[in-house]
């Protein structure tokens, strides 16, 4: 089905990549303003920026998929302790363990909270696993060679929010937060106070079911790897359009006002929807204008809350819920990076 919906949507664009040499032929501005010396340095920016992310991209989802195929959700509830503060601490830290992308994390942490596993662990999976694992790490690290501290900084303040949310959830959170499965369910208490919903439906345990071999690891990659280069493409021919187009002295005026900088580059980060293995070669073109607070708060802000993963959390949890959840994470991460600026 999908396949049969990228062939119809193919047979649209065919025309329109005849229409590139007609229109260099018949206006020969377009061709002129093609080849002006600013449209080559955005076409530089976009291509080094696209060349010096797509091996984590790659490596990150050949990771996501190998985790998501090959680990059972049994491991990953064993790993958890029970104990709230403990298993808020665990969480944080699993994807060291488990890489895996925000793109396939929601999926697995559902089946996850199906089977049993409080919220306040999973919501802490959720926000720091995109970040605090070795790919995103050493993308981040050599996206900023010369400061490493942006590094540091990133996973602490990740593991931060995403632990101070989990403890939110823990205290305030006392029903189900998923959306009512269609299955009958029975309730299974997992701390006090809290009632998790268990269906008795296979269905309702499983989005889909799948051969777990090497054809369908590397297909379900492939998918993946496809689906998240067209934010990576995207959001590198923006940055290059505003590194090429907008003045460098209305950049700096932007980063330098108190509150500008980060409304900025956490709407930015919201609606590039970047994969976390890649972004930080984005947020290096800004490096030069924006100070380190911003700069955190797009790194830290998009792996936890930007445009695609808002839509699969609505898919996944009640709308009251998402609504909490996304206004304490962005108010959690502006606080957390403008102390951080501050202090720095």
């Amino acid at each position: 089905m999908k396949m049969a919906a990228n062939l119809k949507l193919l047979s649209f664009l065919i025309p329109c990549a005849f229409l590139v040499p007609v229109l260099i032929t018949m206006a020969p501005n377009v061709k002129e303003a093609w080849n002006s010396e600013a449209l080559q340095n955005m076409k530089t920016v976009f291509i080094s920026i696209f060349l010096e992310a797509a091996p984590f991209l790659l490596i990150g989802v050949l990771l996501s998929s190998l985790m998501q195929w090959f680990v059972s959700e049994e491991m990953i509830r064993k790993l958890t302790p029970k104990n709230p503060v403990g298993g808020v601490l665990v969480a944080g830290l699993l994807g060291i363990i488990f890489p895996i992308c925000e793109c396939g994390m929601i999926p697995v942490v559902r089946r996850l909270m199906h089977k049993g596993m409080p919220p306040y662990i999973a919501v802490t999976f959720i926000l720091s696993g995109p970040v605090v694992n070795p790919i995103v790490f050493t993308a981040t690290l050599l996206a900023f060679p010369s400061h490493p501290e942006i590094t540091i900084a990133r996973m602490g303040l990740a593991f931060a929010v995403a632990a101070a949310i989990g403890g939110l959830v823990y205290m305030f959170v006392r029903q189900n937060p998923l959306r009512k499965p269609k299955a009958i369910v029975t309730e299974v208490k997992t701390h006090p106070g809290f009632k998790m919903a268990q269906p008795h439906s296979h269905s309702a345990d499983h989005d889909h079911v799948h051969d777990k071999n090497w054809r369908s690891f590397f297909i379900h990659a492939g998918d993946e790897f496809v689906d998240m280069s067209k934010y990576l493409v995207i959001g590198a021919l923006i940055t290059a359009c505003i590194q090429t187009f907008i003045s460098r002295s209305d950049l700096i005026s932007l980063g330098n006002g108190p509150v500008a900088s980060y409304a900025f580059m956490m709407g930015f980060a919201y609606v590039l929807s970047l994969c976390s293995t890649s972004d930080a070669f984005v947020a290096s073109a800004f490096s030069h204008t924006f100070a380190l607070g911003p700069l955190l708060s797009f790194l830290v802000l998009g792996p936890m809350l930007d445009f695609k993963s808002t839509l699969m959390l609505l898919s996944t949890f009640r709308t009251r819920f998402v609504i909490g959840l996304s206004l304490a994470i962005i108010a959690l991460v502006f606080a957390g990076s403008w102390l951080i600026n501050l202090l720095a």
